[in-house]
Formats: structure tokens, sequence, C-alpha cells
């Protein structure tokens, strides 16, 4: 099985720099969920809890090796959910309540939390840099950084997200908040690595009538919020080394199987792929709660997409026969050349996961890799 290596010059057909892509989080193993709670009750050390850690990620880079793709993550290993660690290692953010709640398919709810800004925020500390260069010493394949969008720190308490009278107006917080992405994103270049995706759900939030309806109710434009969020994007990427690949992943929320939203990408389609300032999107559409492929016909040619076709909240394995048949159906709005294909999500975007095995997990990132060399010979 052939593997690809990330290929950052301009390309005509916007084509992703991954035929076969992963979202970033991958099942902790119990030693790992183990050591995290001993660290957190002081039982082990700091440097026991990083050699834990280290072991654990030099496993799950050998999995990703193995399942043949080439590019490779640390599984977020070293956070306790996608955000957390960006939030622990920025100055003035904290944790409290989100006002939305996760669903499941029997219409059972689940609460969670959110980041919140009781301070100006500021970057204490690089976030992501020793996860790139761990794994950059690992593995001959591309390690991914990835990291929450802005909008997660705003959309989850969007009516209560800042102290009372810290910001003027959100725009004021962006702007702030940019400055941290942009001082790790200079980092992260310089330490060598071309491939950053940011884990959007705000906006995959705003495809969802409910969400929107909430927004309204609490005194708030959806629209306005969808402008807010695009233009965050692209100050959070503003200077970016010419040579980095930047990929928005659209997250439905993803908690133990469960979800956030659903709904197509009709409402935020047009201003958020022509808008953002990346190179492609990895889009969610492993159930019907996705909506269709219509609205990649409002995608521009100079920009990726990569299918989440595969799900990562269930053990049922996709064949490869459905897989090609899908990326068929979406060949017809946008170019087969500017697909790839992936899970829709992680497979552990909590240190609880989804639930699904080790095996399960290792299966799907195969079928990925094995479906993109039948449909592309990558």
């Amino acid at each position: 099985m052939k593997t690809q290596t990330l290929d950052t010059s301009p390309s005509p057909d916007g084509r992703p720099p991954f035929r076969a892509d992963h979202i970033g989080s991958l099942l902790r193993p119990q030693k790992l969920r183990q050591a995290f709670r001993q660290h957190t009750a002081g039982e082990i050390a700091d440097d026991a809890f990083r050699s834990v850690q280290d072991e654990a990620i030099r496993e799950v880079v050998k999995l990703q090796e193995d399942c043949g793709l080439g590019v490779v993550t640390d599984g977020e290993f070293r956070r306790i959910s996608y955000w957390e660690k960006f939030v622990r290692l920025t100055d003035g953010l904290v944790v409290k309540d989100a006002v939305f709640k996760f669903h499941d398919d029997h219409g059972h709810e689940a609460d969670f939390t959110a980041p919140y800004a009781r301070g100006r925020v500021s970057r204490r500390a690089p976030i992501t840099l020793d996860e790139f260069s761990f794994v950059k010493g690992l593995t001959g394949a591309v390690p991914k950084i990835t990291m929450p969008a802005p909008s997660t720190m705003h959309l989850y308490r969007f009516s209560d997200y800042a102290a009372a009278g810290l910001y003027e107006d959100p725009q004021e917080f962006f702007a702030e908040l940019g400055q941290v992405y942009q001082q790790e994103i200079a980092d992260l270049g310089k330490a060598g690595a071309r491939y950053v995706q940011l884990d959007e759900v705000a906006l995959a939030m705003l495809c969802d009538p409910a969400a929107r309806e909430k927004v309204k109710a609490g005194g708030h434009d959806p629209e306005r919020l969808v402008d807010l969020y695009v233009d965050a994007i692209n100050e959070a990427v503003k200077g970016r080394p010419e040579n980095m690949v930047v990929g928005i992943h659209m997250c439905r929320g993803n908690y133990k199987g469960r979800y956030l939203s659903e709904g197509g990408y009709d409402s935020v389609a047009e201003k958020l792929f022509n808008r953002a300032n990346v190179n492609h999107f990895l889009l969610e559409f492993d159930t019907p709660r996705a909506g269709d492929f219509s609205p990649l016909r409002l995608m521009p040619n100079n920009r990726g997409v990569v299918l989440g076709l595969v799900s990562s909240k269930v053990p049922q394995l996709e064949s490869l026969d459905l897989l090609h048949r899908r990326v068929d159906e979406a060949s017809k709005f946008v170019a087969a050349s500017m697909l790839a294909l992936s899970p829709q999500c992680g497979f552990a975007s909590t240190m609880g996961g989804n639930p699904v095995t080790e095996e399960d997990e290792r299966a799907k990132l195969r079928v990925c890799v094995e479906a993109a060399s039948r449909i592309w010979g990558a």
C-alpha cells in the first residue's frame, strides 16, 4: 500500500495533501487513562506521567503507520479533551458549564463544559509544540497538529463567554485570541510543522435549526456569528508559513458516541468555503444528520474536501464498495480530484473515547487507506 507525502506546493485542483486522512484523536489505552487519573491525584510525578504518555504515543504512531497512513498524530494523548490543553496553557481562560447539551439517537442528553474568559487572553506557553516535536522524531510520516477553532472559546457560552466588561465586543476578544494562534502557528512553522487542523464545532452547530433558534432566543443573530467565526479563523491563521497546509474539520460534536447538532452545510457553506483562508475542509458525512453532498457545489476549485464517510462512533465497518459509491456521489458536485476520505471525527475527543475498540479503530483507519488506494491509486 502506497502512502503519500505532503505536497505543499499550490495544487491547481485544490487536492487535499492526503487521499486518506484522519481527524486526530485516537483511543487512549487503559494505562494512559490510569496515568492521567494518578497524575491528577498527585500519585505519580510529572516525569513518570510523561514517560507513560511517550510510550503510548510511540505505540499509536506505529498503529497509524501499520495502517498505511501517510499522516499521523499523537492521538491527542497529552490532552484530556481536544480543547483542554489549549485552555490550560492560555492565560485568561477557565472552564464553566456549556449552555448546549449532547444528544444521542434515543433522546438522552448529557451536559458538558466550555471555555470561559475570566481575564484577558494571552499565550502563557507553547500549546502543541511538544506534541509536534515528539512525533516528528518518531516517524517519516507527516505529523498533523490539531487545535480547537477559535469559536470553541465563544459559542458554547455565547451569551456569557467572558467576564463582564472584559471585552468591548466579540471582535476584540477574537483579535486578542487570534494572537495566541498566530504565535503558536509561528513556532510550529519554525519547528518544521507543515499541516495544522482547526476543529470547528460552532459553525457546524450553526447548521442546525435548533441551535440557531437557541442563539436567537439568547438575543444573538446566527448569521452574524457565522461571519464572526469565519473571520476568527482567518485571524488565527494570518501570517502562517507559506508552506503550511491548514484544514478545517467541521464537527457536530463527538462525546462517547453522542452529538451536539445536526443539519446539512447549506446555511454556512457559501461563507465558509469561499471566505475561510484555508487549504481544505474535512467534512462529516457519516449519517443522514449531516445532510447530502449538494453544498459541495459551492466549494471553490482551489479548496480540497476530505469526506468523513467512516464513522468513529460505531463498530460496524464500512465496506469498500459503500465508500467508493459515496465518493462517486460527492463527485457529482465537486471534482473527484479535489476529494479525499477519512473518518468523520476522531475516536476520542475526550479521555473516555467512543464506544469502539482499538481493533475497530484500526480496521476503520485501514479501510480509509484501502478505499483511497482503490479510488485514486493513492
